[in-house]
């Protein structure tokens, strides 16, 4: 080779080289705003921590059905239930972070981190928060043939006249309704037998069927039966009365004044899921929730439609794992 064909072939691969690399730059430009146009090209399984008929499924199966709609392609339930929603969990964090794996949990989650001494996964850490999705307050419901209490007071009275022989359902130890079980102990100075199940449903179904007294459930899965008159509302544990429920009164109208529990669902995806798929998730699901069919559907599950940036929803998590194990420390709540 002489030396002018030597210099043209360190030309051509220097050449090479460059355009090797700006053709990188340009995908690495290109790909994130063509991974959130094409995302989801398939179906995304969506890890609910408890099983079928409790009050995260009454909110998430109207939100995929809605999601599926927007985006064409299926969200697909996959219930996992146990330990308090921490099973599901810890499934959800060990999904591959490509988008096709997200979780829909809740204020059990925020409860687990001071209750269980031992997770494999950590709910700030290895998830991304996305949005809350619905904000139901707590209801205080019997079974009206085996708890004769008409009123809060009528109960906590009988409470205190025979201390251990009611018991509630929850959905489980860690949940939201063990928790809310024991801070109305706490407030009331009661004591009232708790029962962990592995769900909210199935402990409404043996409230119904007359095998525990009582539940303090999230409106949203107790609404139909309530309206059914299968079980019986006796208060809501928020600061106002719920528009769907607007003849029970409040904690604080029925006599337990700051008693005040909601049991909020959110919407997370695995740690290291794409920021393109999470803000196009955020967007979906915030014009999902804002549909005039889910806002029916929220407001006759007891839920006003919340609105939380991924920004927000992270700090409000952290309030509530806070909150949280500060009534966990003070009521002396274990595992049953």
């Amino acid at each position: 080779m002489n030396r002018r064909q030597f210099h043209l072939t360190a030309c051509a691969r220097a050449f090479a080289v460059v355009a090797g690399v700006a053709a990188a730059s340009a995908g690495s430009m290109y790909a994130p705003a063509a991974l959130a146009d094409t995302w989801p090209s398939k179906p995304v399984t969506v890890i609910v921590p408890f099983p079928a008929g409790g009050g995260t499924d009454a909110f998430a199966r109207p939100l995929t059905a809605q999601l599926s709609k927007q985006l064409g392609k299926q969200f697909v339930i996959d219930n996992r239930g146990g330990a308090g929603g921490t099973v599901g969990a810890s499934i959800a964090a060990k999904a591959a972070p490509d988008g096709y794996t997200i979780f829909i949990g809740g204020a059990h989650h925020a409860i687990a981190p001071s209750f269980y001494k031992k997770l494999d996964y950590d709910i700030e850490k290895d998830f991304i928060p996305v949005t809350v999705i619905a904000q139901p307050p707590q209801v205080v419901v019997v079974n009206p043939t085996k708890v004769q209490a008409n009123t809060l007071k009528e109960l906590i009275a009988y409470a205190k006249a025979n201390p251990g022989k009611l018991n509630y359902g929850s959905a489980g130890n860690g949940s939201s309704h063990h928790l809310a079980g024991e801070l109305f102990k706490l407030q009331t100075q009661t004591f009232i037998t708790h029962i962990p199940y592995k769900g909210a449903g199935p402990a409404l179904s043996d409230l119904i069927a007359g095998q525990v007294d009582m539940l303090f459930d999230g409106l949203g899965s107790s609404a139909q039966h309530i309206r059914a008159g299968r079980i019986k509302a006796l208060a809501v544990a928020s600061n106002k009365r719920s528009p769907a429920f607007p003849n029970v009164p409040t904690a604080a109208e029925a006599g337990v004044p700051n008693y005040e529990v909601s049991t909020w669902y959110a919407l997370w995806a695995p740690k290291g899921t794409p920021k393109e798929v999470i803000d196009r998730l955020y967007t979906e699901t915030t014009k999902a929730l804002n549909s005039p069919e889910m806002k029916q559907v929220w407001l006759q599950n007891g839920s006003e439609t919340p609105a939380f940036t991924p920004e927000q929803f992270a700090t409000f998590q952290h309030a509530e794992i806070k909150r949280w194990a500060e009534v966990v420390q003070r009521s002396g709540a274990k595992i049953d």
